[in-house]
């Protein structure tokens, strides 16, 4: 286990930054068209939400910016919308951290919905009455809450994965 740790301990120090980067790169894969309206995921959202909850060293918010900025031009937004939508959702999450003292599973759940919905009502603001761009927002509101039906089985994923990387440092430290 030492070899791996030393081989691929950078590698293990971005790898929640790659799973945001790769969720961003993938997000046309996320896309349905469920009774007349379009059914979009926002698995970046929960990434982003997970590990600035549980784990905020591993982001920095150049990252997050630069992963909103890379979600703008391949969905074909305006500029900087994703970045404001992923950095309000660090806010937020900034501000539970501090709050909550005992963290489990469906306090964040509930905290989860919250946030999308701010963060889903925010982006309806800037597209339409900014932008004029027309959103249906029976498909915004829908796919926000698949994302939120979806939180519990990738938190336990993510949190299957935080703890491989806490393994890994508390390794490293110990060699």
């Amino acid at each position: 286990m030492s070899i791996i740790n030393k081989r691929y301990s950078k590698f293990l120090a971005i790898f929640p930054v790659l799973i945001l980067f790769i969720s961003v790169l993938s997000n046309s894969k996320y896309n349905f068209i469920y009774d007349e309206n379009f059914l979009s995921l926002k698995i970046s959202y929960l990434i982003v939400f997970f590990w600035s909850l549980k784990r905020p060293e591993y982001f920095g918010y150049g990252f997050i910016f630069l992963a909103g900025i890379l979600n703008d031009v391949i969905q074909n937004n305006p500029l900087g919308i994703s970045s404001i939508e992923y950095l309000s959702i660090c806010v937020l999450t900034a501000f539970v951290r501090r709050r909550i003292i005992l963290q489990n599973l469906i306090y964040d759940w509930v905290f989860f919905l919250i946030s999308i919905l701010i963060v889903g009502s925010i982006n309806y603001i800037i597209l339409v009455y900014i932008f004029n761009i027309p959103i249906v927002y029976n498909g915004l509101l829908l796919g926000l809450f698949a994302t939120f039906l979806i939180y519990p089985v990738l938190a336990k994923i993510l949190s299957w994965i935080d703890n491989i990387l806490q393994e890994s440092i508390y390794d490293k430290k110990n060699q």
